[in-house]
């Protein structure tokens, strides 16, 4: 593999939250921001309003006093007119407002994951090789959350949920800055991989957490934030023993607790991405990312 892209800078941002209680600072935050004490909650939200320029004419509620607490501001619902999305049922839409990290092709079971760094797809989903064989040679997609961006999830295609599997981890930031300077980010973060049976076959959306984002929640199964310290654990949606989850393109699965990152997977020739797909380009939900190719 080529030699990464880091500068200085990026090792100086980022290799010091390496040493940093990932999951109590994070557990610390998520109590902060569920206060409902006026005094806290208001001038909290009007600072980062300003300070990351957030628009709040799309917001369904507009001011700081509207929201029982921050989360709730943090988690923030759009008016219905806010976003569109196109007629064409075979186009695979952005499930987020964000940024394009990286995109493109599953190579020998390596995504990019930054300039010269790449990591492994079989790591990223929970060393299951097995499903991981769906996506060789397949396309991917990962999609940043900064601060100011809507951070709920929405489905980019219509899919029946297969299982999920929540994989702990680490919470580094992932920030552009740290995917060019930490190996294997992704694989070493916690997250939770969706996988869903499309028109287009096998297709995984993996939300991945991050500093001050351990806690994830679906439209499913509610808040996915286990113990500290627990292990790999697994759900299954096709056998039977559980309700069927089958959602449509647009609709929301999930919610990020704070910003971070979602990656997307679909297997060989099942998905051609749009050549505006490229690294740093900003997308909106509902946005065209490109075509199903139907089985």
């Amino acid at each position: 593999m080529p030699g990464n892209n880091a500068s200085l800078l990026d090792l100086l941002k980022s290799w010091p939250l390496a040493v940093l209680p990932h999951q109590l600072l994070s557990r610390l935050v998520r109590s902060a921001t569920r206060w409902r004490t006026g005094w806290w909650k208001n001038p909290l939200i009007r600072l980062f309003i300003r300070h990351f320029s957030v628009d709040m004419s799309e917001a369904e509620a507009a001011n700081a006093e509207d929201y029982a607490d921050f989360n709730s501001f943090f988690t923030r619902a759009l008016k219905p007119a806010a976003r569109t999305f196109p007629d064409d049922q075979q186009a695979v839409t952005s499930p987020v407002d964000g940024r394009v990290s990286q995109a493109g092709d599953i190579r020998a079971g390596r995504l990019i994951q930054a300039k010269g760094r790449d990591y492994s797809l079989t790591a990223l989903l929970g060393d299951n090789q097995q499903h991981a064989a769906d996506f060789e040679n397949g396309k991917f997609a990962t999609l940043y959350l900064s601060p100011r961006d809507y951070h709920r999830i929405h489905m980019p295609c219509q899919g029946q949920l297969l299982e999920t599997t929540y994989v702990p981890g680490r919470l580094f930031s992932v920030a552009p800055h740290t995917t060019r300077a930490i190996p294997g980010l992704f694989t070493r973060n916690e997250r939770l991989v969706t996988r869903f049976d499309t028109p287009a076959g096998p297709m995984a959306l993996i939300m991945v957490g991050a500093i001050f984002v351990s806690c994830m929640e679906t439209v499913w199964g509610g808040l996915v934030n286990p113990s500290m310290g627990m292990s790999l654990q697994r759900s299954q949606y096709s056998s039977g023993d559980s309700p069927a989850v089958n959602l449509q393109r647009g609709e929301e699965m999930g919610v990020f607790n704070m910003g971070s990152t979602v990656i997307l997977l679909f297997g060989q020739d099942r998905v051609d991405w749009s050549n505006d797909l490229q690294p740093g380009s900003p997308v909106r939900l509902g946005q065209i990312l490109g075509n199903l190719i139907s089985r």
